[in-house]
């Protein structure tokens, strides 16, 4: 990308998000529920997305009962996991029909939390005293049949269209690249305990592109956020 021109900045999801709708940059893979609201000034660029196929392995709701019991739990949240916790909310109130969790910050006392990203997969293994553990990807796939999309790229509507095209471009020859490499990748990542062995099944399980099953998977997430009038 910056051999291209293309200006990058290292933002977390929901600052992301925050950063699309003020005009601050042009582009981006936006958390799934944000883009629902940015619609009147931005469209989705062709099909890319970050998707989970059965799993998510990197999202995951940590509990100290099963999830069946968590009525009027105490369930902490992260502040960025804006999607993961729409999703969350629909597992519990549509498949599992808990009712009345009351959701904190993370750091307050709870009976389950969420954990996302790299803070997901570095507490992938469990966490002492919550011995349940749920993949909200894997939760929604064994629920739907369907895997999920977490975001989408989306680019401002009055982009200029060369630009936009280098993007999609870039994006294009970016993942084939980064998929030939991927499997000649012998690096440890020691920060998320993973071994090469495990970065490769977890990045096996993440589709780039939408196809007809992510499609129905976001219109079914929206239709279940709209029955449960979460904004």
């Amino acid at each position: 990308m910056e051999r291209r021109g293309i200006a990058l900045y290292d933002l977390q999801p929901r600052a992301l998000a925050g950063a699309v709708a003020q005009g601050e940059i042009d582009a981006g893979p936006v958390p799934l529920a944000d883009c629902f609201h940015l619609a009147d000034d931005f469209r989705f660029l062709s099909g890319f997305c970050v998707a989970t196929i059965r799993k998510a392995g990197s999202v995951a709701l940590h509990a100290k009962q099963p999830v069946e019991a968590l009525h009027g739990a105490r369930i902490g949240i992260p502040g960025e996991a804006v999607t993961s916790f729409h999703l969350l909310q629909v597992l519990l109130a549509l498949k599992y029909q808990v009712q009345s969790a009351t959701y904190v910050p993370l750091a307050d006392p709870n009976d389950a939390f969420l954990l996302m990203g790299n803070a997901g997969l570095r507490q992938r293994g469990g966490a002492k005293e919550y011995p349940y553990i749920y993949d909200l990807g894997e939760e929604w796939y064994q629920w739907t049949g369907l895997p999920f999309v977490f975001a989408r790229w989306i680019v401002r509507k009055d982009m200029d269209r060369k630009e936009v095209a280098v993007l999609e471009d870039t994006l294009y020859v970016g993942m084939q690249d980064w998929a030939d490499g991927l499997f000649r990748s012998s690096a440890s990542r020691d920060d998320l305990f993973m071994h090469p062995r495990d970065i490769l099944e977890y990045t096996q399980g993440i589709r780039y592109f939408i196809g007809v099953p992510e499609q129905r998977a976001i219109d079914r997430f929206r239709q279940h956020l709209n029955q449960l009038n979460i904004q």
